[in-house]
């Protein structure tokens, strides 16, 4: 049975070193307050049952528009300190009592599915896991005027990261343990777990999960955002016979079906193509031609991870979807979100990411005339 996983995310921080006039996790990176990347990360994970915001007081108007629409727990208050902070998040999830906590700083923006996968799998063999690279500049220890004392072996250093993976039941005992004892100087959660008594055991990290402190960090993480492209696909299926339709990989019941060599989806043939035309790749058909009988029938949600795969190929990220459908029927809006989705999980994307809109053509043309279905699509990439 898979654990119940909680996240908490701290966003109680105030940031002076980063610059500017608000709290730096509510500063815009690559377009979008900069917690609600961390936010979203969380939410979008299958393996996460809750997301625990805490903030600082008088932060709450910043928070509500930087985590707007998503489904995250209502934020609690943090302290002075980040420990107090952690303690705060560990509190307001006594109700659910989950097996598992991830605790995430929210000003690493840029840690990745694949590192949250690792952190709940360590966290559940080994109750205290964190996050760890290899140091590799050289690391001297100095005394209060400068002077070297000693150079520790690097081999043995490693750089520390979130989102750090604990046993909720044994986190919440040793900041208990730690606020009785009047301790409130610890910088991780795994400096509270080793004082505990408790062993921590470390897990591959992602040297770009970097943390972001200064103006020159986010100077430097806006100038690594890389080559922001936008593509843009079309396609269109004629109405043949059939008792459903195939849009955006949902089946949807009317009473016809739509012609074609593979499921006929015209939505996601048309996201397929705008994301090939960002990679300059070629277009569906170079890639699954019709003439090719293996893939009569197919079902194009392959045809839409192929691409995505393509892009994971050149180190690139889909940041959005945009698909416009026009036909005078079905109708769209009932299945509107189940669409959304849908092509959310084919893509790995969070669903605030895919956009999908209807419309008809006022009767005009072969849409108009009920003949056929067609899709509109656009996607946003950011390519290295």
């Amino acid at each position: 049975m898979a654990p119940r996983v909680a996240a908490i995310v701290l966003a109680a921080g105030r940031g002076v070193r980063s610059g500017g006039r608000i709290p730096k996790q509510y500063r815009l990176l690559d377009g979008e307050p900069m917690v609600r990347r961390s936010l979203r990360l969380f939410l979008g994970h299958g393996g996460i049952s809750v997301v625990q915001p805490v903030i600082a007081a008088g932060d709450e108007a910043l928070f509500e528009t930087a985590a707007a629409d998503l489904a995250v727990a209502a934020p609690v208050m943090g302290g002075a300190t980040r420990q107090a902070s952690v303690f705060a998040g560990l509190q307001a999830l006594v109700p659910l009592a989950p097996d598992l906590v991830l605790v995430h700083d929210s000003a690493r923006p840029f840690a990745t599915t694949e590192l949250v996968d690792r952190a709940i799998a360590a966290g559940s063999a080994h109750a205290a896991a964190i996050p760890a690279v290899a140091v590799t500049d050289t690391i001297k220890s100095v005394d209060a005027g400068g002077r070297v004392v000693t150079t520790p072996d690097r081999a043995t250093l490693r750089a520390v990261q979130t989102p750090q993976a604990f046993r909720y039941s044994m986190l919440i005992e040793a900041h208990r343990r730690a606020a009785a004892a009047g301790r409130d100087d610890f910088t991780d959660d795994a400096a509270l777990v080793e004082w505990a008594g408790k062993s921590v055991m470390t897990f591959p990290g992602d040297p770009q999960n970097v943390k972001l402190t200064t103006a020159e960090d986010f100077a430097r993480a806006q100038a690594a955002q890389g080559d922001m492209r936008t593509g843009m696909g079309f396609d269109v299926h004629a109405f043949g016979d059939g008792d459903h339709v195939m849009l955006g990989g949902i089946a949807i019941a009317h009473s016809r079906g739509l012609t074609g060599h593979s499921d006929a989806d015209v939505v996601l043939h048309a996201l397929v193509d705008a994301i090939l035309g960002v990679l300059a790749d070629g277009d569906i058909g170079s890639h699954f031609p019709p003439s090719d009988p293996q893939w009569r029938g197919a079902s194009s949600d392959r045809f839409l991870a192929f691409a995505v795969q393509r892009v994971a190929a050149r180190g690139g990220r889909i940041t959005h979807l945009d698909v416009t459908i026009v036909c005078e029927a079905p109708k769209i809006g009932p299945h509107r979100d189940a669409i959304r989705r849908r092509i959310a999980a084919i893509a790995d994307l969070a669903p605030d990411r895919v956009a999908v809109k209807a419309t008809t053509s006022e009767g005009l043309g072969f849409t108009g005339r009920g003949e056929g279905i067609a899709a509109f699509a656009q996607a946003t990439i950011r390519l290295p």
